[in-house]
């Protein structure tokens, strides 16, 4: 039996789930919170202008703010209703509904490659296990140039960071930088979380 995505999992149970998770980074935005740390380090890696995908957009939250900052920003996620969010709030960028173990933006029009893949907000975590390593080798193969993939998520969702790691280097993907924050702290083998900043091998 195949994996299943465990995003899809959690809709399927709670329709609502979508709409509270909108709801909730809102309230954040509303509070004053800082919701835009990882959109600021693809920002300090690139000139303005340049070409991200926003891989797992959800509601925008990130590629919004770098579309906003003077990007060209496209992101996918396979949720309708954070897409649709995303579209309303952030219409300077293109967000596509589509699942990214079968990511292929050239079939939709998008012949382009990107400077930055970016993904955020443990999107990893969430992809079905069996689909890893071919959604690794997409973002791979939708970069242009010395192009980079920058993926964060935390320890303790089911995907340890050296099997991550060796998913990548599958996937035709190397480590530039390890960080256990988006705010630049260094990794070390005790870090809660990983920031993968990664090249094409």
């Amino acid at each position: 039996m195949a994996d299943r995505n465990s995003w899809l999992e959690l809709v399927e149970a709670d329709p609502g789930h979508s709409q509270r998770y909108i709801d909730r980074f809102r309230s954040m935005a509303e509070a004053g919170h800082d919701l835009v740390g990882e959109a600021r380090l693809v920002d300090a890696m690139l000139p303005r202008g340049s070409r991200i995908l926003d891989a797992g957009c959800g509601q925008g939250r990130v590629g919004g703010h770098l579309a906003a900052a003077g990007h060209d920003v496209t992101g996918v996620d396979l949720d309708p209703v954070l897409v649709a969010a995303a579209r309303h709030h952030h219409p300077a960028a293109t967000w596509l509904v589509g699942d990214l173990s079968g990511l292929d933006l050239p079939a939709h029009g998008i012949a382009e490659g990107f400077d930055v893949v970016v993904s955020a907000g443990n999107v990893m975590t969430f992809v079905a296990k069996d689909t890893r390593r071919e959604v690794l080798r997409r973002l791979r193969a939708h970069l242009r140039g010395a192009g980079r993939v920058v993926i964060g998520f935390g320890a303790g969702r089911g995907y340890e960071f050296d099997d991550f790691l060796a998913d990548a280097d599958a996937a035709g993907l190397l480590p530039d930088l390890l960080l256990a924050t988006w705010d630049l702290r260094p990794f070390t083998p005790g870090s809660d979380f990983l920031v993968a900043v990664l090249r094409a091998a």
